[in-house]
């Protein structure tokens, strides 16, 4: 029987618990943790995102600020705007939201993040930190499968995950979190230029599909029995439905869950989690300069 990797629930019970603890914070005395977003445009999945990880702020607590900028914003001002961030003493973590006009340079802005407030887990320092098993604030979309893993009570020491995508956001550091110690994964990465891809992604106890591709994953990739993470968030188009699309991953879920012994739903699984990986964070870059 196949059983759901809820990553909404899983959501509400981790908010709570950060709940409490900033209960207690604003108790003794000491400001709430401050999470602010820097937007640039009005791309409108970026504005949906932006807005969730707002409402989600409020909700746990902290104080939340958000920083919208034009389309027309140059590069130099964007910076100018992430050195007065890095600055503030009384924000403890950031995003600047992806993507970003096509006149900026993403990597530049990236790189001006300070790591102590990079609580999307981006910058070079923060990347080289997990890289090599430091304390580091890991990118929050591989955190948040690793938490469900986790929270789900999932088998991974010495199973084989495959990792289907080598983004620097989500492919290469969940495959690099999932081969470490308290994971113990035997991880091997795939990607559009991989050979004979369906013999591979059949042999995985743990298949985490982060392709970016709509309903990429058929039954015949997946091994009977199988953990199916899907990251993958796509609308189409549907008549039927009163917003006119719907929501589908990169997994095929029609005809794959059945194969499955979990899976995560689309929506309602990976989503969730990168949010309160981003809240973690946040509370995290607080401690460290406040308690």
């Amino acid at each position: 029987m196949t059983e759901l990797l809820d990553g909404k629930a899983t959501a509400l019970q981790i908010k709570e618990e950060i709940a409490n603890e900033v209960r207690q914070l604003t108790a003794a005395g000491k400001r709430a943790p401050h999470l602010a977003a820097v937007i640039v445009g009005t791309d409108g999945a970026s504005m949906t995102y932006v807005a969730n990880k707002e409402k989600s702020s409020h909700e746990v607590g902290f104080t939340s600020s958000v920083y919208r900028m034009s389309e027309s914003t140059t590069e130099k001002q964007l910076l100018e705007s992430i050195e007065f961030l890095n600055n503030d003493p009384d924000i403890d973590g950031f995003i600047v939201q992806l993507p970003l006009p096509k006149h900026i340079n993403e990597q530049k802005v990236i790189n001006a993040i300070s790591p102590d407030k990079d609580v999307d887990g981006f910058t070079p320092i923060n990347i080289g930190r997990m890289v090599l098993g430091e304390d580091c604030f890991v990118p929050a979309t591989p955190m948040g499968i690793c938490t469900l893993l986790q929270r789900y009570g999932i088998e991974t020491v010495g199973k084989h995950c495959v990792v289907i995508g080598r983004s620097n956001i989500v492919g290469t550091p969940v495959a690099n979190l999932l081969s470490r110690k308290g994971f113990d994964c035997t991880v091997t990465m795939c990607h559009s230029k991989t050979q004979n891809l369906k013999d591979i992604t059949r042999q995985a106890d743990i298949l985490v599909v982060a392709i970016g591709k709509p309903e990429f994953v058929t039954a015949d990739m997946v091994k009977e029995g199988a953990v199916v993470v899907d990251v993958g968030i796509h609308r189409v188009e549907d008549a039927t439905k009163k917003n006119g699309y719907r929501v589908i991953g990169d997994v095929k879920h029609s005809e794959v869950d059945a194969k499955c012994s979990w899976v995560t739903p689309v929506p309602g699984g990976v989503g969730p989690l990168t949010i309160v990986s981003l809240l973690q964070n946040t509370l995290k870059a607080y401690k460290k300069s406040n308690c």
